[in-house]
Order: structure tokens, then C-alpha cells, then sequence
């Protein structure tokens, strides 16, 4: 998928800086290759949750933030990156205290 489609489909307005920073961030993920359709859907399963699927400023990593109004719409859409997680074979970092995990990448 082109880095411009992608910053769109992830909400943002593309321009030279986003571009690069998603270009670092899907080259530091590992195997992005084999999960990057499987991140997108993702983001797209999440939003009835009040989740999504966005870039990290503090590094080079896509996050899952989870902002949920209803502790069960939250539960939910734990479960679904749970899911994914297994499913694709996906490494995350839960961060402590925050309900926002790191996509670190594909795991053999």
C-alpha cells in the first residue's frame, strides 16, 4: 500500500514529514510486509470501540490507543488486539498505567 493511502486511511492528511515518519515506522517494524493489511483492518474494526491505529511521536512504531467511553466498549476492543495479536502472529508492548499498546511487528 502507498504511504499516502495509508496516512489516510489512518486518518491523517499526508504530507512530506508523515510520509517519512510512516516510511521509518513500517521499516522498523518487522515483518510489516506480512501484516500491514491485517493493521489496517485493525484500525477499522477499532473505531466502533473509540479506538484506533495511529503513529508513534516517541518512536518508531504504530500504536493501538484505545480512548473507549464504557469500560465494556473498552474490554472489547482489548479482546479484538488480543485477537489480532495471535491470530497474525503480531509482537506487542502493552504500556503500563496506559490503555495504548506498540505494534512491534511480525514474530516467526
Amino acid at each position: 500500500m502507498q504511504r499516502e493511502a495509508m496516512l489516510i486511511q489512518l486518518g491523517y492528511a499526508p504530507n512530506e514529514a508523515l510520509v517519512k515518519q510512516i516510511g521509518e515506522i513500517t521499516e522498523n517494524t518487522s515483518g510489516y510486509g506480512k501484516i500491514e493489511k491485517h493493521i489496517m483492518d485493525l484500525s477499522d474494526h477499532l473505531k466502533v470501540n473509540n479506538a484506533y491505529i495511529a503513529m508513534s511521536n516517541s518512536t518508531k512504531h504504530f500504536k493501538i490507543k484505545i480512548e473507549s467511553p464504557t469500560p465494556e466498549l473498552a474490554e472489547e476492543a482489548h479482546e479484538k488486539v488480543a485477537r489480532f495479536s495471535e491470530k497474525f502472529k503480531v509482537a506487542l508492548q502493552k504500556l503500563e498505567s496506559k490503555e495504548t499498546y506498540y505494534i512491534l511487528g511480525f514474530e516467526e
